[in-house]
């Protein structure tokens, strides 16, 4: 008689914990997975994919404008919230049922219901005791605000995806992709957008001159970015908020959305108790492994706090199967991971920004180039394009690829594989580029970019 009632028991149906779990079951484990919520976790049902459908609702805006320079002409249009909001979760809770079609076709047990530990191999979940050999944490992040006179009034990312109506104003405070790909949404729709960033620049951690073009890119558009500017309380007035920051300005607004950051999901589950070890952000310190410091209890995704992705999750997920349940022991290789911010323009990034590679490698070359993409020449629109690598001087590797423009997302993803392998610059420039295209740029750039003297040494 087996020992445990499962040989691994994943809490948490978000796409990581969902991906391990059905692998798992595929090579004969007994499998179990817990969701308090609703199976598809934030990406499916709060993040990626709603998100998403959003920012495509939102750039029909461009395309009705842009349409009269290619000789259309456009009646006036109006646009249906509601419309969109029904669409969108029709669309996720099509892809939710898609995931528990896969748990049962793999022979995993859904069970329903908050999720505790009760002893390292022991979980009470909603009442009913369940044991299992292994224990995976797969419990995700949720939106974190600050402790501020009137916090009650603000809504998060999670609310935003659901509003009954479109706001006509909105103050969205954080600097954050979330914050700026909500921004793009809102504004696209036809909201008036204040946007309140700490720091000077949106996107801390990205690219500087990306970072900077964005935030160009995005007032050209109408949105409002404040930096260097924070909160001091919300406070309610009439059906609408008073906004007032810290030196005293005040702002009148619809409807007040935070974007200032995520905890991972580890409150109330009884994980420290049973002797994991978790930070003080509350995420669970793994091993290369995806080991906790109980050898029987793995975590993956955003509740490691390393890097909050869903494909990243997906790829720990599984290597925790393929370790477990095939005999083929697997690492998830966290190094030069592509990522996208889905503003508008979008960015597309893998490899290291340009402070990062002087850091790490000291000499660096810089490639770079801003222009027009050719559809705007005939639609009018003044916005533009900007590609950047960021290459090891020495070797000639390519240490990155920075993109902010239409399709950079898209275009990113390929050239990934290309900084996965260690490419070269000299490679980059042995390719033939696709013409006409914006992606042909990354491999004609021939000319170094000069920075002053003092930059490149700081």
């Amino acid at each position: 008689m087996p020992r445990y009632d499962f040989d691994l028991l994943t809490i948490g149906a978000g796409s990581g914990g969902v991906a391990s779990s059905r692998r798992a079951g595929s090579y004969g484990a007994r499998v179990a997975i817990c969701e308090e919520l609703r199976v598809g976790g934030t990406c499916v049902l709060r993040g990626c994919v709603p998100k998403k459908l959003l920012v495509y609702g939102a750039q029909f805006a461009d395309a009705f404008a842009d349409a009269e320079g290619f000789g259309w002409t456009v009646p006036p249009v109006d646009f249906d919230w509601p419309k969109l909001i029904a669409a969108k979760d029709k669309e996720i809770g099509r892809l939710s049922q898609i995931y528990i079609n896969m748990l049962n076709n793999s022979g995993v047990e859904i069970i329903e219901g908050h999720a505790a530990l009760v002893d390292p191999h022991t979980v009470d979940v909603a009442g009913r005791r369940c044991t299992a050999e292994n224990i995976l944490i797969a419990t995700g992040s949720w939106p974190e605000t600050p402790d501020i006179p009137g916090i009650e009034h603000v809504i998060s990312s999670n609310e935003a995806l659901d509003l009954e109506k479109l706001p006509r104003h909105i103050v969205i405070v954080g600097g954050g992709y979330i914050a700026v790909e909500f921004a793009g949404i809102f504004n696209g729709l036809g909201s008036e957008v204040v946007e309140l960033i700490r720091r000077p620049e949106l996107l801390y951690g990205f690219d500087d001159d990306v970072r900077t073009a964005l935030g160009e890119e995005m007032r050209a558009r109408g949105v409002d970015i404040r930096g260097r500017t924070q909160v001091a309380r919300i406070d309610k007035a009439g059906s609408g908020y008073i906004v007032t920051t810290t030196t005293g300005d005040k702002i009148e607004t619809d409807l007040v959305m935070y974007a200032t950051g995520r905890r991972p999901n580890t409150k109330a589950m009884g994980l420290a108790e049973v002797g994991v070890r978790i930070n003080e952000a509350g995420a669970v310190i793994v091993d290369e492994w995806q080991r906790s410091s109980m050898r029987n209890i793995y975590a993956i995704g955003d509740v490691t706090d390393r890097i909050n992705l869903t494909p990243v999750a997906i790829a720990e997920g599984r290597a925790i199967a393929e370790t477990l349940f095939n005999n083929n022991p697997m690492k998830m290789d966290h190094a030069d991971v592509p990522s996208a911010v889905f503003s508008q323009p979008p960015i597309g990034a893998v490899g290291l920004t340009e402070e990062r590679a002087l850091q790490e490698y000291g000499e660096i070359d810089v490639y770079m180039a801003r222009f027009k993409p050719m559809k705007n020449t005939l639609s009018g629109r003044a916005e533009r394009t900007l590609m950047k690598l960021v290459v090891d001087a020495r070797s000639g590797r390519v240490l990155g690829c920075h993109m902010l423009g239409p399709d950079a997302p898209e275009i990113i993803q390929g050239l990934g594989v290309a900084v996965k392998c260690g490419a070269t610059k000299k490679q980059f420039d042995q390719t033939v580029g696709i013409h006409p295209s914006a992606a042909e740029e990354f491999v004609t750039m021939r000319d170094k970019t000069v920075r002053p003297a003092k930059l490149a040494a700081d």
